[in-house]
Order: structure tokens, then C-alpha cells, then sequence
């Protein structure tokens, strides 16, 4: 409940979508918007949230990045470029989970997406507690937002649980009645 996802100047409806349903799939439903494109009158934006319409309609949306930290005690920044010289070497999303899944239930945390063509800025990232990095193939490690929205609210996911290891089961779609 204490955890906020961050889209800084998000450029489309579907990646607005698809961020919407990926994050409420993993019982994430605070959403902010930093100054995105039209997306409320696009239907692809409904189409993408498929099932997370309510993550859409309750957003917030806000002109900057300091509206969107109102009330952020820890923020976590996210890159895939290594920035040595200016910034600390970033976690993995496993790594940052596990920080946050022990921070989140006394503080309210907020995990910070850069814009889909060029990511945050350094000033933006400096702003952050942490930084975290989802690692991937060396040839072409950028993954789109809505997946890295998936990974790292999947990583949170399986954090915050007591056991992670979730039988099919426990789900209604995969029960054998």
C-alpha cells in the first residue's frame, strides 16, 4: 500500500496502459504521471489496462517531479545506463525489493520510470535513494517500461510475501474445479 510507481513524462497511451496493468497485477495501484502526453481520451490506453482501469481512472497526474515526491520518504531510481562517474552503482531489481519490501510497511516508497526514449536525467536519478538497474543481455539490455514496470513490481511481489513460493492452486484461473 505504501508503494507509488512514477512515470516521468510518459510519450504514449499504450505504455501508459500496459504500465497500469502490469503493476496492478503484482497488487500495486498508485500511479503518477509526471507531465504525460494526452492518454485518458485514447483508446489504446483503456485497451492496454485491460482489467486495470481503475489504476487509469484513480491516477494522479501532476506538471513535475516534485508534485509526483510529495510524501516520498525512500525513492528509487531506474536506469539501464551504468553512470559511474556521477552516481552510486546501481541494485538489481531483486536487490531493491528486498530494501523496499522492508522500508514500505513504516514509510511510503517510490519507484521512478524515466521517459521510453531516453530515460531519466542525471539530476532526476540524483534525487534518488537508490538506484536499480534490471540486468540484461550486453547487446541490447533496454527493456520497454511497462516491462520493467512488470520486473520490478514482480520482484516487490515476491518480497513482500511471507512465502514466495505461491502453489497454482492458491489461483482461482488454475484450480482443478
Amino acid at each position: 500500500d505504501n508503494i507509488r510507481i512514477i512515470l516521468c513524462e510518459p510519450q504514449g497511451p499504450l505504455n501508459i496502459g500496459s504500465v497500469a496493468r502490469a503493476i496492478k497485477g503484482m497488487g500495486i495501484n498508485d500511479l503518477w504521471l509526471v507531465n504525460p502526453i494526452e492518454f485518458l481520451n485514447q483508446k489504446e490506453t483503456w485497451y492496454m489496462a485491460h482489467g486495470a482501469q481503475d489504476v487509469i481512472q484513480n491516477c494522479r497526474v501532476v506538471e513535475n517531479l516534485s508534485q509526483a515526491l510529495d510524501g516520498v520518504h525512500f525513492l528509487v531510481g531506474t536506469t539501464h545506463r551504468r553512470r559511474r562517474r556521477r552516481l552510486a552503482e546501481p541494485v538489481t531489481a531483486k536487490q531493491a525489493a528486498i530494501e523496499i519490501a522492508s522500508i514500505s510497511p513504516q514509510q511510503r516508497v517510490a519507484v521512478l520510470f524515466g521517459r521510453e526514449d531516453r530515460g531519466l536525467t542525471n539530476e532526476e536519478l540524483q534525487l534518488a535513494n537508490k538506484h536499480l538497474i534490471i540486468p540484461a543481455h550486453p547487446e541490447y539490455p533496454v527493456l520497454n517500461i511497462a516491462m520493467s514496470a512488470q520486473v520490478i513490481c514482480y520482484e516487490l511481489y515476491q518480497a513482500a510475501q511471507n512465502d514466495p513460493l505461491i502453489k497454482w492452486q492458491d489461483f482461482p484461473a488454475y484450480s482443478d474445479e
